[in-house]
């Protein structure tokens, strides 16, 4: 597999009101997404289980789920704190050098690395990245929190290999129109 440049970490409690997830990573593919995180850890299993199943069929997406296995999916995200699988395509959320290096050394074939940008969601909480804490990493890493059009490309200038998105995708009135305009500063 190949991580792409853009990827989509879902959650649907940001979504505007009446505006679906299945809709929205569907409208998001359309406009040239090819790889979803699946967040959604408060769903009960069964209806998470079908979530995934029905992102999974929508033509070209990488479907990634986030800490918990699911054998539907192409990928497993985990958390910084979760064991390394035994085998499969997996990245780890990390938040300093060491912790990149650490998850490559277990097996890793990408990580999150944040927080980049100061988040809305989460403001003034986390100590920002440093300059060149993106480049020179054993595996490719997706800068992640505060990101939009207006820094993605800076990121990537900056050594990341791309973007992990949420709340500028989750949050829009157009999610579709917010994921063409990270793909076209990211070529």
């Amino acid at each position: 597999m190949t991580l792409p440049r853009l990827v989509l970490l879902t959650d649907r409690s940001q979504l505007s009101l009446g505006r679906g997830l299945i809709r929205t990573v569907s409208e998001c593919v359309d406009a040239g997404l090819t790889a979803v995180v699946v967040r959604e850890h408060d769903l009960a299993p069964a209806a998470r289980a079908a979530l995934v199943r029905e992102l999974t069929v929508l033509p070209g997406l990488t479907v990634i789920s986030s800490r918990i296995p699911d054998v539907a999916v192409h990928g497993l995200h985990l958390a910084a704190h979760q064991r390394a699988p035994r085998r499969g395509w997996w990245g780890r959320s990390c938040h300093s050098r060491a912790a990149v290096a650490r998850a490559a050394a277990e097996g890793a074939s990408w990580a999150t690395l944040s927080p980049y940008a100061e988040s809305g969601s989460k403001p003034g909480t986390r100590t920002l990245l440093g300059t060149g804490d993106l480049n020179d990493h054993p595996i490719p890493v997706l800068a992640l929190s505060g990101i939009g059009a207006h820094n993605a490309a800076a990121a990537v200038e900056a050594g990341a290999h791309g973007v992990a998105v949420m709340a500028a995708v989750m949050r829009a009135a157009d999610p579709a129109a917010v994921v063409a305009e990270l793909l076209e500063v990211l070529r």
